[in-house]
């Protein structure tokens, strides 16, 4: 059972070190702890707190079937090289939604490459199942659909509420972590957002379809994501009018799905040291026409019929389908020398766009850069970016991959298993904000905690300016190209941290720690659990202070505190009282807070 707070525990060690810390990560996270790498900390892992359970499959929404991507290998399982607790730390930081100690233990007597290789093999345990299904697209009443259907109508047939219980119930306490945080990922570079579009049951289906990719092939990515009818609505290729085509979806494509808008070099710098356009407006209307007479899967029905003649209405059911009258077949000219002639098919032309953006050079420094600042760090050196992207273009990194360019699975592998992520002594500039939703997993599931997601959602979620599924738009929720104040570096969560959020951070973890988080009862989700951390098994170390505070520290930071703030927080812990939950507490919350374990490193 979760620990909950006495109001009769001491509370001086709170009232002092609640400010101090407050002003700690609020400097220390501004400024950069010295760049995007700053402080130095880590968190993220991948075994299960007993206590959690998967999402329940709604008897409305079965489970969906997996996407059929092309053939992947399945790397094979390298012999144990056993590693630090500092590198297992970072890996699982890296590579998983928090550590816990189960987890540090398997990665430190496993390695790395074995421990990859493993997660790479298991299948996709974790699914978006919560929600309700297709009938707000069949509807042909007059009536409002959510007449008479309750309070929760639109949360649970259109919302993506859902899915953010499943989310976070899945990042605690599913095995395949690795699989779920590159998915997260390819969520954040390809966006679409319940901001704008609407439908829980299409939803669903885009984000299972990503946890099937994760490890197949870019290509094969790109694809789904463009027939995704989700995508088409969200940025209007559904449905596009052959003779003047909505440009949106073509200029994304290429401006952040693909290829970028600045000529690259291998490595990920500027061609020329400026920026060259990769494009002109000409291609984008190019790619617009190539990508016409796509509508809607069918099944979908409104009381006023489809529109236009002879294409589908609004369902999100399955892949877009190809009506050749609404293709514009007229010949085109696409990049890197790839043409459409004329008279040609909509599939066709479907696959010379893959084509021509799978050759074009800027995709592999382009996709594996951001891979690299979504897993491990937000300035990768130049030699880290052109070695990932070696391993894109190869589609082979050592035992990893396929062999056909743009293979995930041997992409991730050079990510994670890079000498610069793996270094012991990461540079200065190295390193991450810890994302909300990943501070969130983090922290719980180092404190053995559980969540149904709700609390996460409106109350956390929205404060903290990380709404799962609700992205502002379709740049995400921050650019990859923020430049964090006062420094040289970029650091893309930095475009979401600000005065209210890094103490909102603060607040989060008042409210688990000290609070109790919140109890079932009062949680709107499904299945109920409520949000809570398990502080049991570490009150056994509680009775000597310094034991205590390294547990914490060596489970997150993979080290100690550097020694003066060690030294404070000791002191902090031993004014908490005798009591072993206030002295656990008093620990948890000071590590946590600490600029080291918000900055990952």
């Amino acid at each position: 059972m979760a620990e909950t707070f006495s109001k009769g525990e001491p509370a001086h060690w709170r009232s002092r070190w609640h400010a101090v810390t407050a002003v700690a990560v609020f400097t220390a996270a501004l400024t950069g702890c010295g760049g995007s790498g700053g402080g130095g900390s880590e968190a993220a892992s991948a075994e299960a707190p007993a206590a959690t359970t998967a999402p329940s499959a709604d008897p409305a929404a079965p489970a969906p079937a997996p996407a059929s991507p092309s053939p992947t290998a399945t790397a094979p399982v390298p012999a144990a090289q056993p590693t630090t607790q500092a590198d297992a730390v970072r890996l699982a930081d890296q590579a998983s939604f928090g550590p816990t100690e189960a987890l540090v233990a398997t990665i430190k007597s496993k390695g790395p490459a074995t421990w990859v290789a493993e997660q790479m093999a298991l299948p996709a345990t974790s699914r978006y199942r919560s929600g309700l299904g297709d009938d707000i697209h069949k509807w042909t009443s007059s009536e409002d659909f959510c007449s008479g259907k309750g309070n929760t109508c639109w949360r649970d047939w259109y919302s993506t509420e859902p899915l953010l219980w499943d989310f976070y119930r899945n990042a605690l306490g599913q095995p395949d972590q690795l699989r779920q945080r590159v998915a997260l990922a390819l969520q954040e570079i390809l966006v679409v957002s319940s901001v704008e579009v609407s439908g829980t049951y299409g939803f669903r289906k885009y984000h299972n379809d990503l946890l099937d990719l994760s490890f197949g092939n870019y290509r094969d990515v790109l694809r789904k994501v463009t027939l995704s009818p989700l995508m088409g609505d969200f940025l209007n290729n559904a449905n596009n009018d052959r003779a003047a085509p909505n440009e949106n979806y073509a200029r994304e494509l290429l401006q952040l799905f693909s290829i970028g808008t600045c000529e690259l070099e291998a490595d990920g710098s500027l061609k020329t040291g400026k920026c060259v356009p990769t494009y002109t407006n000409d291609t984008v209307r190019a790619y617009a026409f190539a990508l016409t007479g796509w509508t809607y899967p069918a099944g979908g029905a409104t009381s006023y019929g489809c529109y236009p003649s002879g294409a589908n209405c609004r369902y999100y059911g399955g892949d877009m389908v190809k009506v050749d009258k609404y293709h514009d077949t007229e010949a085109r000219t696409l990049l890197g020398g790839h043409t459409l002639a004329s008279g040609h098919k909509a599939d066709a032309a479907l696959s010379t766009v893959l084509d021509s953006l799978m050759a074009h050079p800027n995709m592999a420094p382009f996709i594996g850069k951001q891979l690299i600042q979504h897993l491990v760090s937000s300035n990768p050196s130049k030699a880290y970016v052109g070695r990932v992207a070696a391993a894109f273009t190869a589609g082979k990194y050592k035992t990893f991959g396929t062999g056909r360019r743009g293979d995930l699975a041997a992409t991730v592998a050079a990510v994670l298993l890079d000498e610069e992520a793996r270094t012991a002594t990461p540079a200065a500039s190295a390193g991450k904000l810890r994302a909300p939703a990943l501070m969130f997993t983090g922290v719980l599931r180092a404190l053995n905690g559980q969540t149904d997601g709700d609390a996460l959602s409106w109350q956390w979620g929205d404060p903290l300016r990380q709404h799962m599924f609700r992205a502002p738009s379709v740049f995400n929720y921050y650019s990859p190209d923020y430049p964090v104040p006062g420094t040289q570096l970029v650091g893309p969560t930095f475009g979401i941290h600000n005065a209210n959020t890094a103490l909102a951070r603060l607040n989060f973890l008042t409210y688990l720690i000290d609070w109790g988080g919140s109890v079932a009862a009062t949680s709107a989700a499904s299945d109920r659990l409520g949000t809570s951390a398990n502080l049991t098994a570490f009150t056994a170390d509680a009775t000597s202070a310094p034991a205590l505070v390294d547990r914490f520290s060596l489970l997150v930071l993979g080290r100690p505190l550097p020694a003066a703030s060690r030294a404070e927080v000791i002191k902090a812990v031993e004014a908490a009282g005798t009591s072993t939950t206030s002295r656990t507490k008093a620990a948890a919350y000071l590590v946590f807070a600490s600029p080291q374990y918000h900055i990952q490193r």
